[in-house]
């Protein structure tokens, strides 16, 4: 598991980061980035990148390897620091707070936002030993197709952003998204206790009605959570939900969409009939409850169009094409690295 261990961050060199960021860069067409090339994105001179490299690995920002050959690769640690970084000089994050939450594929902490507001933190960390079938899982990149885990944890959290922001958008009850960079997602600290340690409720059929109504909802703009159980439900004070957690939604389209429906429904009326003892008289169904494409209320229609658009802009749409997705991606890294880049001489850090 990898600790956010912020304490080096404050104290690193303009230089330092410059080499950083050129490891980042030489890693889209390298496993293990060959010093030359550091020293050649970097613009350092020679002795210079050897020595930032020397530090960087000692703080373990970057890992040394000399097989196949000598040279350097990324660690998740020295991601975060880039992230975070980003993040200071937009104005999102000014203090670091406490690790709230960690999941198989996250770690997520508070957060100081510039304005005083304390918001949430939510790291990506794809590749976990209790996860890694994400491959088979995900659709991020084709099945033959190779790629780190830190760029997955990329792809990840700019997926869970568009979704965010288009759902937060349209009134669904989720977090506000704020920003996002890299595999970082910043977003508004959501009050709530999580569904699963909750041992009872007031109005358990009002709380149930709900959810069923955000899974009907959902589906009416086109979109299956596909992962709608009580570890991604917050629930506060007054028994009104909020939804979290959206990497893996699909589209209504999907092949499996019918059995990701009823998974997501059934899941959350198996938990609600053994914590609660509340067995619910009909569940919704794909078919039944939901507008076909062929005939869809206009309301319904039109706000499937415009989660579509966001979701385009912002990044790929649920199971889109795999192939539109590499190539956006990589045109996206590129122009964003070259800007960190330039942002690290115009900044001076």
């Amino acid at each position: 598991m990898v600790n956010l261990d912020a304490k080096h961050l404050r104290f690193m060199s303009t230089e330092e980061f410059r080499v950083l960021t050129a490891v980042e860069m030489g890693m889209k067409n390298h496993e293990i980035v060959p010093a030359p090339l550091v020293e050649s994105l970097s613009g350092l001179r020679r002795g210079g990148t050897h020595k930032m490299l020397r530090t960087l690995t000692k703080v373990k920002l970057v890992a040394h390897q000399s097989i196949p050959y000598e040279g350097f690769r990324l660690t998740a640690k020295g991601y975060d620091y880039l992230a975070l970084k980003a993040l200071a000089r937009r104005g999102v994050v000014s203090a670091l707070g406490i690790q709230i939450g960690v999941g198989k594929e996250s770690d997520i902490f508070t957060i100081m936002h510039t304005d005083g507001r304390e918001v949430c933190l939510k790291l990506h960390r794809l590749g976990r030993t209790c996860f890694r079938t994400v491959k088979n899982n995900r659709d991020y990149i084709r099945q033959d197709q190779h790629a780190s885990w830190i760029y997955l944890s990329r792809l990840s959290a700019l997926k869970e952003y568009a979704f965010m922001k288009a759902l937060h958008t349209h009134g669904f009850p989720t977090p506000e998204p704020i920003d996002v960079n890299r595999h970082c997602v910043i977003m508004s600290l959501a009050r709530g206790y999580q569904l699963n340690s909750i041992q009872e409720l007031r109005h358990p059929g009002k709380v149930f009605d709900q959810l069923m109504q955000i899974i009907v909802r959902l589906a009416e703009h086109g979109l299956i959570h596909c992962d709608f159980n009580e570890f991604n439900l917050l629930v506060d004070d007054d028994e009104m939900v909020t939804v979290i957690d959206f990497p893996q939604m699909v589209s209504t389209s999907h092949v499996n969409a019918q059995w990701y429906f009823d998974r997501d429904v059934n899941c959350v009326a198996t938990f609600f009939k053994r914590r609660f003892g509340f067995c619910a008289a009909a569940l919704p169904s794909l078919v039944d409850d939901v507008p076909s494409d062929g005939g869809p209320s206009a309301r319904a229609a039109e706000a499937r169009e415009r989660v579509k658009a966001e979701l385009k802009k912002g990044r790929p749409s649920a199971r889109g094409s795999r192939n539109e997705l590499k190539d956006r991606e990589k045109r996206k890294v590129m122009s964003g690295m070259k800007k960190d880049m330039s942002g690290a001489s115009a900044h001076g850090w």
